[in-house]
């Protein structure tokens, strides 16, 4: 099952080891993300650092539940299309190693 089909079925489950596992410097509009673990920096900028922030330390968080967490505050537009730009985010971060799947 490709992650793109498990976000639409909501089955797609991404974990945040902890906030001290990235460091964050926010410069106006561009977060830096340091990773001490990889010795990386990232260059990132919104919705990256919003996403991030609705990750809840160790616990397993559905593409759903980021979305949802982050309507509370910002209009996302239509939830249909909203969730596979999320999912595209937490993959990317994966990729980075700042998020893992859970």
């Amino acid at each position: 099952m490709s992650s793109r089909s498990a976000v639409v079925e909501g089955t797609g489950y991404y974990r945040l080891d902890g906030r001290d596992a990235v460091r964050v410097c926010v410069l106006d509009d561009l977060v830096l993300l340091y990773h001490p673990h990889s010795g990386q920096t990232h260059m990132v900028i919104s919705p990256v650092p919003e996403i991030l922030d609705h990750l809840i330390d160790g616990q397993r968080v559905s593409v759903a539940d980021v979305h949802d967490r982050l309507a509370h505050a910002y209009d996302l537009g239509p939830r249909e299309a909203a969730l596979p730009e999320i999912a595209a985010h937490l993959d990317a971060l994966v990729a980075l190693g700042l998020v893992r799947p859970a």
